[in-house]
């Protein structure tokens, strides 16, 4: 734990209010994260206050530029920071969709903003730093409700985590058993004074319908209604983690060296394990799983249609495919450049996904070849083993069981042989004995690694 010192200045916060604040993860820097409203104020005041000693506090105001008095607010951010002494990082960003805001979309100019606030969080945080963010428990219980309408899972359900990674850092969330009355009643008995966010009653927007329209309802019926919902989302944390834990079992037992599932393994588990699996195996990959209606079908037409086809199931930045009894997850990829670029001798190229490299080997002195990268035009041949037959690169490529998308996307390298050009490398498959081992023929050796690794 960072180590915290004691109310010293200002106020004499309470205890019940301190002591969440006192005990964080260990960090090298700490951020707040402050809109100007009541809670993130209330929040720098103790974590200032607290952490006064170490010189290494500050606070990150998002300026989304949506609200009338945005600038006024992030004037008043600025104000307070120089009276608490705490220096303030204040960016402003553009949200997509702001002029023609479509509030009835999907997540809409909401979703946006949040989209647009995260992303500078990410880009600022370096190792080792910690984002502190005001979200309480209303916060929390609206998360829940919000979710639960629009028809999430158990891992929707479990509610925004108290902690979790963010860009090089992590984010910590240290008032979320507390009520937005509790924070409310503590910042007017010692004066605090925050701007208010002006959208926050415009019931258009489907958080604000629940908090302003819902949720008064809701507590009039039943008192202890934060906190039930903060117990429900524990439980669902606590069952999330438990069915990651099972995925991950599953995993191992579905999963060849490179990540793809055997289809045959996974045919045996149950319905339910399949679907659980799939999610957590995309998550594996960094990539958040589609929301899809009829999980029925498209596992069965993994698992059941006739080899000649070719089902897929598409999400953000990734595709899944089937080949040869097996699922690949295969990330979108960028457009290949068109021309044929040349490799420079010690000059690392970036192409497609891989790097590549040309350089001299040993003390002979040749010169250094004209080698060009493409992909396949058709046919190439190859010559695997050196005085070997040459082969057809398109069999050759089958026999070596390469999955179609990646013999589209493979660099060839090319070397010009009088008029015409002469294969001598395929990605990381194979590499001509002119230029790989110990001692290439041509006195230079080409590098070839995929950017993953």
């Amino acid at each position: 734990m960072t180590p915290a010192g004691n109310p010293g200045f200002g106020q004499d916060w309470p205890e019940a209010l301190c002591a969440p604040v006192r005990h964080l993860p260990d960090h090298s820097h700490l951020r707040i994260a402050l809109s100007g409203g009541m809670d993130s104020v209330l929040l720098l005041h103790v974590a200032a206050q607290l952490y006064a000693h170490t010189g290494q506090v500050s606070a990150v105001h998002i300026n989304h530029q949506l609200q009338p008095n945005a600038d006024q607010t992030a004037r008043f951010c600025q104000g307070i920071c120089r009276q608490l002494g705490v220096s303030l990082d204040s960016r402003r960003v553009t949200v997509a969709g702001r002029e023609c805001p479509d509030i009835g979309a999907s997540g809409g100019v909401e979703e946006a903003a949040r989209n647009a606030r995260y992303q500078v969080f990410e880009e600022i945080l370096a190792p080792g730093e910690l984002l502190l963010m005001a979200h309480h428990g209303d916060d929390q219980s609206e998360t829940v409700l919000f979710r639960l309408l629009r028809g999430t899972g158990v891992a929707g359900l479990g509610g925004m985590p108290v902690t979790r990674p963010l860009g090089d850092g992590r984010l910590y969330r240290p008032l979320l058993d507390f009520s937005r009355a509790e924070l409310y009643g503590w910042a007017v008995e010692y004066g605090i004074e925050w701007m208010e966010d002006p959208s926050n009653l415009d019931e258009r927007f489907d958080r604000n319908f629940l908090r302003t329209s819902i949720f008064p309802l809701l507590k009039s019926r039943w008192p202890s209604l934060i906190s039930r919902l903060g117990h429900t989302a524990h439980s669902c944390r606590e069952g999330d983690e438990l069915a990651g834990k099972l995925a991950e079992i599953h995993f191992q037992q579905c999963a060849g060296q490179s990540g793809e599932l055997y289809l045959s393994a996974v045919g045996a588990l149950s319905l339910a394990e399949q679907k659980n699996l799939l999610r957590w195996w995309i998550r594996y990959f960094h990539y958040e799983p589609p929301a899809i209606a009829d999980w029925p079908q498209v596992l069965g037409d993994f698992l059941c249609s006739p080899v000649d086809r070719e089902p897929e199931l598409r999400g953000t930045g990734f595709v899944i495919r089937r080949f040869q009894g097996c699922l690949y997850l295969v990330p979108e990829f960028t457009a290949l450049p068109a021309d044929k670029p040349v490799l420079v001798p010690n000059q690392e190229l970036s192409w497609g996904g891989w790097r590549l490299t040309l350089a001299p080997s040993g003390m002979r002195k040749t010169p250094a070849p004209e080698i060009r990268v493409s992909t396949r035009a058709g046919g190439e041949r190859v010559r695997p083993a050196p005085g070997g037959p040459s082969k057809s690169l398109k069999n050759w490529l089958q026999e070596k069981n390469v999955p179609p998308w990646e013999r589209a996307r493979l660099p060839l390298l090319l070397e010009a042989v009088g008029d015409h050009e002469e294969v001598v490398g395929a990605g990381d498959l194979w590499l001509s004995g002119k230029y790989c081992g110990e001692a290439p023929a041509s006195g230079w050796r080409i590098v070839v690694e995929r950017e993953c690794n």
